[in-house]
């Protein structure tokens, strides 16, 4: 029961970085282009290896969709893949690139015309204040402190509180319920992988001599299987924190295209694009043309990305 326990809070902890909370009311790491074998993978996180099995990166993909599948220099949708806590070197390779699209669609479940502040903002959801109390312990940046959402070109495309709560309600959702197929979601994969020592592994970080690293590696791993478990937040029918909330993305994706913007980005956390990009196929008719890998945790321990590191 207690490998389970700990499975089940890697498990929610990895999936808390594939949505991002409520805020209150009020070293470059170059992209890489995925290797040819890559580009048919649907995954938008993935975990690089070195020869010795041991991670050295977690890995975050920019999906682009065209009318052909092919380069189109001029009219395409990119799905950006994000995870809310990571290294400074990957939000600054972020912000670079959000400067080249039309329209930047970026989620926020916050009320109409919220105005995010530069740095320093404490969540009062659970989920923001788990993601941001993890930030100190795994060496790490908050993306709402580390992306620019000032840009004239950057597009609010995400429900309101009372659109969120609305929803939950209609569906008959809780973060109870949510919880309870997450703990369902962790004792099946405890069945499948029995040999996998979760207690031994958090155990060992009390003895590393860089145990921010250690344990950014266990919990790292727990991204290898990001869509399993988001798929269990989903359950058969969908859910408010993926399908609903990536239907009202693609309704204000659709109306940017109307108004004729032509190079636009969606910047979601990764969790929410595999729907995402079966929604872009069907309802836009759009094919994926070409993937690029950033880099958004460094596990090397070679540099430190955190800002005043």
């Amino acid at each position: 029961m207690r490998f389970t326990r700990l499975r089940l809070l890697l498990t929610v902890l990895a999936a808390s970085c594939g949505w991002m909370p409520t805020v209150p009311v009020l070293g470059q790491t170059p992209a890489a282009k995925a290797p040819a074998s890559e580009e048919a993978k649907p995954g938008f996180v993935r975990l690089l290896r070195d020869g010795k099995h041991r991670p050295i990166a977690l890995q975050t993909a920019i999906v682009r969709y065209t009318r052909t599948g092919r380069e189109d220099a001029k009219h395409y949708v990119d799905l950006v893949g994000a995870v809310h806590i990571g290294d400074t070197a990957y939000y600054r390779t972020l912000n670079e690139r959000f400067g080249k699209y039309d329209a930047l669609l970026y989620e926020l479940v916050a009320p109409p015309g919220t105005q995010i502040p530069k740095t320093g903002v404490k969540s009062s959801h659970p989920v923001g204040q788990l993601q941001q109390g993890l930030t100190g312990i795994l060496d790490l940046d908050f993306q709402l402190d580390r992306i620019d959402y000032h840009r004239p070109n950057f597009v609010h495309a995400d429900m309101s509180p009372a659109e969120f709560k609305k929803s939950m309600d209609e569906r008959n959702e809780s973060l109870l319920s949510m919880f309870f197929r997450m703990l369902g979601y962790s004792i099946t994969q405890q069945g499948k992988h029995p040999e996998q020592s979760t207690e031994a592994a958090l155990f060992s970080v009390l003895f590393d001599p860089d145990p921010s690293l250690a344990l950014k590696r266990i919990l790292a791993q727990q991204f290898e299987d990001l869509e399993g478990s988001m798929g269990a937040l989903e359950g058969p029918q969908g859910s408010t924190i993926i399908t609903e909330r990536n239907k009202v993305a693609l309704a204000v994706l659709a109306r940017q295209l109307a108004a004729g913007k032509q190079r636009l980005g969606i910047f979601y956390g990764a969790g929410h694009l595999p729907d995402m990009e079966q929604r872009l196929e069907k309802e836009f008719g759009l094919k994926r043309q070409s993937t690029t890998w950033i880099t958004a945790w460094d596990l090397t321990g070679r540099v430190r990305q955190r800002a005043g590191k």
